[in-house]
């Protein structure tokens, strides 16, 4: 099977996504979450940058729990910066 190529929309929106991650590990080590989280260090490092653009829902989800995050505030990276919402 042949994989789709990422839009440039993919790639921003998963560079949304490792922003917030990031802000939210604060001064956490990047070990020490991913551990938590049972991911590698690189696949959060990597998360985090946007080389990952999109992560399987169960990291996500796993790094969501271990950030005390809510999965639809993950969601919201789904919107682009000052794009309503679909109805």
């Amino acid at each position: 099977m042949v994989r789709v190529p990422l839009t440039a929309e993919d790639r921003e929106r998963g560079e949304r996504l490792g922003a917030l991650l990031r802000a939210a590990r604060g001064e956490r080590s990047i070990g020490a979450v991913a551990a938590a989280a049972d991911i590698s260090p690189e696949t959060l490092r990597k998360i985090e940058t946007g080389r990952i653009p999109t992560p399987a829902f169960f990291t996500v989800a796993a790094l969501a729990t271990e950030l005390g995050l809510d999965l639809s505030t993950l969601a919201a990276c789904e919107q682009r910066p000052g794009a309503s919402p679909a109805a």
